[in-house]
């Protein structure tokens, strides 16, 4: 099921990476170039929610979706996170903490269901939550202004990043929490 529309829109959010990341090259102000990169981000980001809702509704969900869907969404925050700390908008610890932790948790998921365990590391509604203020801070860090002239998105988008941060290490700390029975059952 490579070519199904939700898995076209999953396809469609890792496509984006080189063109959010291309806007900051372009010979545009600043200001312009940060409404762009934000509107793309926004955009591909939503993907993530229409992919899962259109993959139910018709009826074609698949392994390959399941697989490709969460690998998207890393590779999105991942990339736009490394632009965010060149541009010195977000600090380079930040960024290392919940990279560092994607690829972690990832590791232990494959660990996991090598060893018939991948049940005890499943998403939980902690991971979500880190998802969604990722996906909330990003954009706002992405604009880096004034928003309707009142609200300073630069301002809100480092305390949530700091606030996905934080739930970073605590879902971190659960999934290693839920696996580590299942590691000392193996180490024996």
């Amino acid at each position: 099921m490579f070519f199904t529309v939700p898995t076209l829109l999953t396809w469609a959010r890792i496509v984006a990476i080189p063109l959010i990341v291309a806007v900051f090259y372009l010979p545009l102000q600043d200001g312009t170039r940060n409404l762009v990169a934000t509107v793309m981000f926004v955009a591909f980001a939503l993907t993530d929610w229409l992919d899962g809702y259109l993959a139910r509704k018709l009826n074609q969900t698949s392994a390959f979706g399941a697989f490709l869907d969460p690998v998207a969404d890393k590779f999105l925050v991942c990339a736009s996170l490394l632009v965010l700390v060149h541009l010195h908008r977000v600090d380079v610890l930040i960024a290392l903490v919940i990279i560092g932790r994607e690829i972690a948790i990832s590791s232990l998921r494959e660990w996991m269901a090598q060893i018939g365990a991948s049940r005890s590391v499943a998403v939980h509604m902690l991971g979500k939550l880190k998802t969604t203020l990722q996906l909330v801070a990003i954009p706002f860090l992405l604009f880096d202004g004034r928003l309707f002239g009142l609200i300073d998105t630069h301002l809100w988008g480092t305390w949530l990043i700091i606030l996905a941060t934080v739930l970073t290490i605590w879902s971190m700390v659960y999934y290693l929490q839920k696996a580590l029975p299942e590691i000392r059952a193996k180490a024996r």
